[in-house]
């Protein structure tokens, strides 16, 4: 009898948990080379749910869902989905179980079009020919029922970062998924785009999705997860009720201290005029732009995805050929004619996608930092003062707390965050008397970020000008003196600091009256 209740008990218990959890990690552990990433993580997500797994750039969050994903494997612990323990060796083995994964960092192949990367783990599973129109309907489907209008015959090299991002979301959603991991999705979306999003993971979860959703956008967090659980240098928090905590737990949480000054004050002294671009014009993308930047000045450029805006900076960065315009540095006309020039010039530029642009992932994070000035770790014979390359490397490593074993690290092995940190360091390397600086804390934590933006507003001390592009308004508004707001290529507003408010860069970014 006690044997046919203990039998019943524990029948029982496994069936609420099936009930109850569709995914469990337990006690997951990770070290690469002797450094634990993850130390006895507990993650458990029910159908229907969208739980929101944050902490800071380090802290482990990528490396437990690509365990979850198969693209790492486990040192330690259980994984268990609808109750049952599963083994999961690589990335197919997580797809035959209905797991879908959407990285930080994009892996669509440039080369194929939208719709061949959609469906490019199903391609050669229905017959020996390929039907393409009726491949490119499916795909066309797929991305206006998400809300997006998007060509499937495009090259996926040919999109912007935006739409990309977007293409990645509807990858994941071409296969039946019972846990959805998204890991920074809006780091690149506008606020439309992410309302779009956040719409469609509302219709999951009513379809009983288990969602994983990785964000370092609190605000995101509050407006859409119903729980929170927290990593911190690879140890995590039991899991909060979203309803029943608030944004200063959290971040104390995630810091172990609490944020009383997100931006920092600005009292910088401006100065003469250091760049001005006059009716500058990039194919269909730009029309017309004039605007000027001043020593010590913080100038922001706001707008929806699409906008022109990162076409406008990488016009004058010299990335992209000028069709019109003139761009003049201290009142004298320049021809900027490639990013080479622009350097020479003193011109820096951190680009929107790190990954392709922002820095050389192969390369460790001392060679890229020293790219961008060679000549001043370098004998008047040309050979590299290794000394003087190692400690020029560690003083911007402790400068913008980068999280590495050393400076000989691969950019490759660092998180996201980090990766950011480091194409930023590049620049501060060098002596640049204009700043450019696209997405400056995209996939960075709310800690790095005050770190960012206080070296942001040192550079304008020192009478650097710098123009920054962000979809993060209340960033814009923190930490820029003006900011202009483009719409379809052309700036539709500029709104000093008195004048600031979301609502008012929405309507501009909008077009409204």
């Amino acid at each position: 009898m006690w044997t046919s209740i203990m039998t019943q008990k524990l029948f029982f218990k496994e069936n609420s948990r099936c009930r109850m959890n569709r995914v469990e990690l337990i006690n997951i552990s990770k070290s690469f080379g002797g450094i634990a990433a993850l130390k006895s993580v507990t993650l458990k997500v029910i159908p229907g749910e969208i739980h929101a797994l944050i902490g800071e750039n380090g802290a482990g969050k990528s490396t437990l869902v690509k365990i979850l994903s198969g693209a790492y494997s486990k040192d330690r612990g259980q994984i268990f989905l609808d109750g049952a323990e599963v083994q999961i060796r690589n990335t197919h083995d997580s797809k035959k179980l209905g797991i879908g994964i959407i990285y930080q960092e994009f892996s669509l192949v440039p080369a194929l079009s939208v719709a061949e990367n959609i469906f490019l783990n199903q391609l050669g599973t229905t017959g020996y020919w390929m039907r393409w129109g009726k491949i490119r309907k499916k795909a066309e489907d797929l991305i206006h029922n998400i809300g997006f209008s998007i060509d499937p015959s495009l090259r996926a090299g040919d999109l912007s970062i935006a739409e990309q991002q977007i293409i990645e979301i509807v990858k994941a959603l071409s296969e039946n998924v019972k846990v959805l991991i998204l890991d920074e999705p809006s780091a690149v979306l506008g606020p439309q785009e992410i309302q779009k999003l956040f719409n469609t993971l509302d219709r999951l979860k009513k379809e009983g999705v288990a969602i994983i959703y990785i964000s370092h956008h609190l605000n995101e967090i509050f407006q859409i997860a119903d729980r929170v659980t927290v990593l911190k240098d690879g140890i995590s928090s039991d899991s909060l009720k979203v309803s029943e905590t608030n944004r200063d737990s959290i971040i104390r949480l995630m810091l172990g201290r609490s944020l009383d000054a997100m931006y920092p004050v600005r009292n910088s002294i401006i100065g003469e005029e250091v760049l001005r671009a006059v009716d500058i014009c990039l194919a269909d993308k730009v029309k017309g732009i004039s605007f000027g930047i001043k020593a010590g000045e913080i100038v922001g450029i706001a707008g929806l995805v699409g906008s022109g805006r990162t076409e406008t900076l990488r016009a004058i960065f010299g990335a992209d050929r000028l069709k019109k315009g003139k761009i003049f540095l201290f009142g004298k006309e320049h021809k900027i004619g490639s990013p080479r020039k622009a350097v020479k010039m003193g011109i820096g530029m951190v680009p929107e996608d790190r990954k392709q642009h922002g820095v050389i992932l192969p390369l460790s994070i001392k060679q890229n930092i020293s790219l961008t000035d060679l000549n001043g770790i370098s004998n008047p014979f040309g050979f590299i003062k290794a000394k003087r390359e190692k400690n020029n490397a560690n003083g911007l490593i402790t400068t913008l707390a980068i999280k590495t074993e050393n400076e000989d690290q691969e950019v490759s092995k660092l998180s996201g965050g980090n990766q950011q940190k480091v194409a930023l360091a590049k620049w501060l390397n060098r002596e640049c008397r204009v700043m450019i600086i696209d997405e400056p804390t995209r996939g960075v934590d709310v800690g790095a970020k005050v770190e960012i933006y206080n070296l942001i507003n040192e550079l304008s001390h020192k009478g650097v000008a710098i123009l920054v592009v962000s979809s993060e308004s209340s960033e814009l508004m923190g930490i820029c003196d003006r900011i202009f707001v483009m719409r379809k290529g052309m700036i539709q507003g500029e709104l000093e600091k008195k004048e600031y408010s979301e609502e008012e860069i929405l309507r501009l970014s909008i077009g409204a009256n």
